[in-house]
């Protein structure tokens, strides 16, 4: 799996509700059974077609903890390098991502890099110099 994967771990940490699924199958919440939530994919118990996997991708919550992600960046580099990690997996599993996906990305990372840089700016010469305490 990808170190974006592996970072934001969506079987162990997002919390998926029958309507939340309904809503992104477009189908009433009545259809739905259960929803089992595996490693890699959730499995949608549905009364009128059996079964359905979903990839965790596909779900707002994977944009909202990726851009959660971007925000914790605390420098340049590791939002550089976060980036790479975000294209990796968007090549890996394009069939994924939508067009919306990459435009929500982007969008929140450029804000982060343009924020970052502006801290990075501000911060004068004497700054650096200044040892706490002094």
């Amino acid at each position: 799996m990808s170190k974006l994967f592996n970072l934001l771990q969506p079987s162990q940490n997002f919390r998926i509700s029958v309507s939340e699924i309904a809503k992104f199958l477009n189908i009433p919440e009545q259809l739905i059974v259960r929803i089992e939530c595996w490693q890699y994919v959730l499995f949608v118990h549905r009364c009128d077609v059996g079964g359905q996997f979903i990839s965790y991708r596909k779900l707002q919550q994977w944009l909202l903890a990726t851009a959660r992600q971007i925000q914790k960046c605390s420098t340049l580099l590791e939002l550089l390098n976060f980036l790479v990690e975000i294209r990796e997996d968007c090549q890996k599993h394009e069939k994924q991502y939508s067009a919306k996906h990459h435009q929500f990305l982007s969008h929140i990372w450029f804000q982060h890099w343009e924020s970052l840089c502006s801290e990075q700016n501000s911060l004068t010469p004497d700054s650096w110099l200044l040892a706490p305490g002094s």
